[in-house]
């Protein structure tokens, strides 16, 4: 299959962990992938950031599971190029995977092959304007 995405992450999202695979040109023209795990806290989400930036990544993606999702999108929205939040439904296809590190392969895989799209979210002012009139 042809490589869409040259560099994009993963990320597998729970409560407590996020397990990041981080998939990119190798020196032999190849592909090599990179796997990582951080916390949820702000400084785990913030070294998560700085590790996609030293990777060069371009792309993230990240699996809507109820709401564990958002403040890592909130540190990492400005942080790398294009951030998308991805419908579980799309990720839930295939059999077989049964560990974080799984799953965050084959949504790395997914992505750079250009095999899922993002869902909506509103920009950050939108966010913010609705957020001053709760």
């Amino acid at each position: 299959m042809q490589v869409m995405v040259q560099r994009c992450a993963f990320l597998d999202v729970h409560r407590d962990t996020v397990v990041a695979c981080a998939r990119m040109p190798d020196d032999g023209g190849g592909r090599r992938e990179e796997v990582a795990e951080f916390g949820t806290t702000v400084s785990q989400l913030l070294a998560l950031s700085d590790w996609l930036c030293e990777r060069g990544v371009t792309l993230v993606g990240m699996e809507a599971t109820g709401v564990h999702w958002k403040p890592v999108h909130w540190v990492l929205e400005d942080a790398v190029p294009e951030l998308w939040v991805i419908s579980a439904r799309h990720m839930r296809n295939v059999p077989g995977r049964k560990t974080d590190v799984a799953d965050a392969h084959w949504g790395a895989q997914l992505l750079e092959h250009g095999l899922v799209r993002p869902s909506f979210i509103p920009p950050r002012a939108t966010r913010e304007q609705r957020d001053l009139t709760r």
